[in-house]
């Protein structure tokens, strides 16, 4: 597998991904303490749609650019609205040329006091990002591999915040590391919330994954919650593309779970391929479709 940023760059997946993340850092702002967001593979930071990468399989095309043509109810209008606004802000004119990956979504939505940690080892990306990100003084982009930032960076400060963790999945132990930094991190910084993204390629893996995750979360003294979402635009097909991805929740807003039941349905119309799409949504430990 190889879900590096360019290549899939405002897919379904990330749609889900960022809406989500919107979310998360939205509600962090109901409190004036600062916070800081750390991003452990924080890829490019903008990507040209007509570039290379992204144009190779067009995947924009079914995930952002059909979400903003998508008629939404006035409620999660207003609940995806501020996603949507940042897209906005990167093409002039309405058509879409770019897309924000998620250092350049949360730089967005960072106030004056807040803090953004981007990891990325990649050369050309590295390089990319920091242009992106050029002296800007609560933003730092930091040349490390992301697993070992996710316990060199916790606890920050400030001592609120999120922790975005999406690798590539380039290397075969790519799903143990996360783990594995997962629970070291969450070691150290249990109130912290967290996001974890992983594909759906193999049941297996997958839930090998947010089992352990969970038995993490539930092995800690303090009283963490989670949620575990997935979603799929079609039935996955041997020697297909990604069609289902999944995010592991820790620490969410507690409003998070009845934003999401009021989004995913509209979510679920616009992108699937081949008819609407499909979900489902757990507390971190039960069975996916029982919450």
């Amino acid at each position: 597998m190889n879900y590096r940023h360019a290549f899939h760059a405002g897919n379904f997946a990330d749609v889900v991904k960022h809406i989500v993340l919107t979310r998360m850092l939205t509600y962090l702002h109901d409190k004036p303490a600062a916070f800081r967001v750390i991003d452990s593979h924080a890829g490019a930071g903008l990507y040209d749609l007509a570039g290379p990468e992204a144009a190779r399989g067009g995947e924009w095309r079914l995930g952002i650019a059909r979400l903003m043509q998508a008629r939404l109810s006035p409620e999660v209008a207003a609940l995806v609205a501020p996603y949507l606004d940042i897209v906005r802000a990167f093409n002039d004119g309405g058509d879409l040329r770019a897309y924000p990956g998620s250092p350049l979504i949360a730089r967005a939505l960072l106030r004056p006091q807040d803090r953004l940690t981007a990891c990325e080892l990649e050369p050309k990306a590295r390089k990319s990002l920091i242009a992106a990100l050029y002296n800007d003084a609560q933003a730092r982009v930091v040349d490390l591999d992301g697993f070992t930032a996710l316990t060199a960076f916790v606890p920050p400060k400030e001592r609120r915040g999120v922790v975005l963790i999406d690798p590539p999945y380039e290397a075969p132990d790519e799903f143990s590391r996360l783990a594995a930094g997962f629970a070291a991190a969450f070691a150290k910084w249990p109130t912290g919330s967290y996001l974890v993204w992983y594909p759906v390629k193999r049941r297996r893996a997958a839930d090998e994954l947010a089992a352990a995750v969970s038995h993490a979360v539930a092995a800690a003294p303090s009283k963490a919650s989670g949620l575990r979402l997935e979603f799929s635009v079609a039935p996955q097909e041997e020697g297909g593309g990604l069609v289902s991805a999944g995010l592991l929740i820790v620490n969410p807003p507690w409003t998070l779970r009845d934003e999401l039941k009021a989004i995913l349905p509209d979510l679920a119309r616009p992108l699937g391929q081949g008819g609407p799409g499909r979900f489902r949504l757990a507390a971190l430990g039960q069975r996916l479709g029982s919450a």
